[in-house]
């Protein structure tokens, strides 16, 4: 069988992609990057809010036709869509030939009931042995070390899909990470709905900075990346062991999603304004050159112009490298879904207004990087990213001269606009 791959969503879900690929893969089926040359669509959707829905039913509606027109004989649906409405997609899309949940994606084969000859499997550089596949580049990787989440945010859908925490067993995330390494990984960003909870359904309580210990003593481990950390769980022993060792990127994904307490309760965040707050000056103080990404939600059921102008305040205050602003999505199934709502307009103007405040501290932040010294990683002879920017999701940096994929280097930043920055490699 030959398929064409549509992964959608998060990180987390391309790591599920890349899982099911590899289980394919071994089998002898083959990989195409063109519909045109495939026998199947698989889409691996997401459903986590309204615009992600809409996506994905883009996607298949597509796949449809491809299949009506003869280019392609079977479409596959999988993720967070059929998660969440999977009577509701097969009514509405009645040509799909195969609905499957996330937890049969280890039995790929037998779902989609393949036949017909083996083909070969794509080269060796794109596939980990007794891992998986990677679908990012070579030098970068995703490693999800749990799936699920026991936070029930009010606004949240995803303990609906991904159900509750599940840890990745500690042996099976080093193996991961070792094998990883040998393969020319240099970058490995350690995912969950939760990284900070890690271990917790395990082994009776949060283990996230014994398997960062365990990790760190891997031979040749190039840098990891710590991503979706909750708030009041990044601790003042993670943030040691961080300033301790270059082989964590000074960078830490920490989504927020607000400030103002009376939002953050209604939120359901288990944390207050104070507590972040603390959080925070814990981890510039401990970590002096620490890179902060986060998100934010405005708009959310009740939330007061007093709420969103200590929210303005607070972004103003703190600098945050990278951010994203989001408007509130009304989900059904979530605890906000019945709270009084904030009319649409009023969400659009606060994101803007949100996004205008950050742009200034950009502009801020800009100023002080000209003439600095950072670590940079290439993903291409002349562009890559700072150690402040994950990949697929924050800036970018060029380079005033080539440097060779996959290195990690040093480099002074010689310009710098919004997101936008170029560097000078320093020998």
């Amino acid at each position: 069988m030959k398929f064409y791959l549509i992964s959608l969503g998060c990180p987390k879900n391309l790591t599920n992609s890349e899982e099911f690929s590899a289980r394919l893969l071994a089998r002898g089926h083959k990989m195409v990057f063109s519909p045109d040359k495939a026998d199947e669509i698989i889409i691996n959707t997401c459903g986590f809010i309204a615009s992600a829905v809409k996506e994905a039913k883009d996607e298949i509606r597509h796949a449809l036709e491809l299949k009506k027109q003869g280019i392609v004989k079977k479409v596959a649906v999988t993720g967070c869509l059929v998660e969440r409405f999977k009577e509701q997609v097969a009514k509405e899309f009645p040509g799909i030939d195969t609905l499957f949940s996330i937890g049969a994606q280890a039995e790929i084969e037998k779902t989609l009931k393949t036949r017909g000859t083996l083909l070969e499997p794509l080269p060796s550089s794109l596939y980990l042995p007794e891992y998986k596949m990677s679908l990012t580049a070579p030098h970068t990787a995703y490693l999800k070390i749990a799936d699920g989440c026991n936070n029930r945010c009010a606004y949240c859908t995803i303990p609906f899909i991904r159900g509750n925490y599940r840890s990745k067993p500690m042996e099976d995330i080093v193996r991961e990470t070792r094998l990883m390494t040998q393969h020319g990984v240099k970058e490995i960003s350690l995912i969950a709905q939760d990284t900070t909870s890690y271990g917790i359904d395990l082994y009776g309580k949060v283990q996230f900075l014994e398997l960062l210990e365990k990790l760190l003593k891997i031979r040749g481990l190039g840098r990891l990346r710590i991503m979706y950390a909750y708030p009041h769980r990044m601790t003042r022993d993670i943030a040691r062991l961080m300033a301790s060792t270059d082989k964590i990127f000074h960078y830490v994904d920490i989504p927020l999603q607000h400030i103002a307490d009376p939002v953050l309760k209604r939120m359901n965040r288990h944390c207050d304004g104070a507590q972040i707050r603390h959080t925070l000056d814990m981890l510039k103080k401990e970590v002096p050159d620490i890179s902060l990404r986060t998100n934010f939600i405005v708009g959310f059921p009740q939330e007061t112009k007093k709420d969103f102008n200590e929210l303005k305040k607070f972004v103003s205050e703190y600098e945050f490298d990278n951010m994203g602003v989001f408007e509130y999505f009304r989900e059904k199934g979530t605890a906000a879904y019945d709270m009084k709502q904030i009319p649409a307009k009023i969400k659009h103007e606060r994101a803007r207004e949100l996004e205008e405040v950050q742009s200034r501290v950009i502009d801020k932040i800009n100023k002080r990087l000209i003439g600095t010294t950072l670590e940079a990683i290439a993903d291409g002879p002349d562009y890559g990213r700072t150690y402040k920017d994950a990949p697929d999701i924050d800036g970018k940096v060029t380079f005033t001269r080539p440097v060779k994929p996959g290195t990690i280097f040093k480099a002074r930043v010689v310009a710098a606009q919004g997101y936008e920055r170029e560097v000078e490699p320093v020998k």
